[in-house]
């Protein structure tokens, strides 16, 4: 059986969802070296809808789990339904829709709240020392869950706010290049800057592409401990 990683998706779109080129680079980053992909998201209403052509809020009304499915072509779990045993691994694109519907950073910031079904995955993931990747803005997520018992090291690039963020939940933020990586191995925590600080898409796909080998590198070496060791 292949390595299975769970891609965690917050929505469809930059602005109010997942970062489109994040989540579409990472599914074809993971298919490209053999990983069996598992899709996910939260089935609830989204924060916001926001028109992404005039940046602008729409007051509609969208799911989130329905809105991830797009970028899933429909084959997509609730979250809520997927075990830390389902899977080997997860990694978790950017886009506001991390901070506005995975967990509550882009209302409330460092006192930010993460969705249930999201912890209760994670911290079973990492309880299990299996590797959780996360992208752009997605970091805020594990230093909410694992800054002040852990001390997780992460990256959103060079962003001062954020970094600062980061810090009060906990957990140590790195500068790194948009195409770049920080690696917690004791925590197994893989994080890249992506869109917070890329000029574009090369460069998102180079450091997706480092989170992904990583990732699978990681869950790999997890694989091969012998049960209750």
């Amino acid at each position: 059986m292949g390595t299975k990683i769970g891609v965690l998706l917050s929505g469809c779109g930059v602005f109010d969802g997942s970062e489109i080129h994040e989540a579409t680079l990472t599914l074809y980053f993971l298919a490209k070296h053999g990983a069996e992909i598992v899709c996910m998201a939260p089935d609830k209403k989204q924060f916001d809808v926001v028109n992404h052509h005039t940046s602008q809020p729409t007051g509609e009304s969208r799911n989130v789990l329905h809105e991830a499915a797009r970028i899933a072509r429909g084959k997509i779990h609730d979250v809520a339904n997927v075990k830390e045993a389902d899977i080997d691994g997860v990694i978790i694109p950017g886009g506001f829709g991390a901070a506005k519907n995975l967990c509550s950073f882009a209302k409330d910031g460092p006192e930010c709240e993460v969705d249930p079904a999201v912890a209760r995955l994670l911290r079973d993931m990492h309880a299990r020392k299996k590797p959780i990747g996360a992208l752009c803005i997605a970091p805020v997520l594990i230093a909410r869950l694992f800054g002040a018992d852990y001390h997780v090291k992460l990256t959103i690039g060079t962003d001062p706010g954020t970094a600062s963020a980061l810090e009060k939940m906990g957990a140590k933020h790195k500068s790194a290049k948009p195409d770049g990586i920080v690696v917690d191995e004791k925590n197994g925590i893989v994080t890249t800057p992506c869109y917070m600080t890329a000029p574009g898409i090369v460069e998102v796909g180079a450091g997706a592409e480092k989170v992904v080998e990583k990732v699978l590198q990681m869950a790999s070496a997890h694989r091969s401990i012998p049960a209750g060791a």
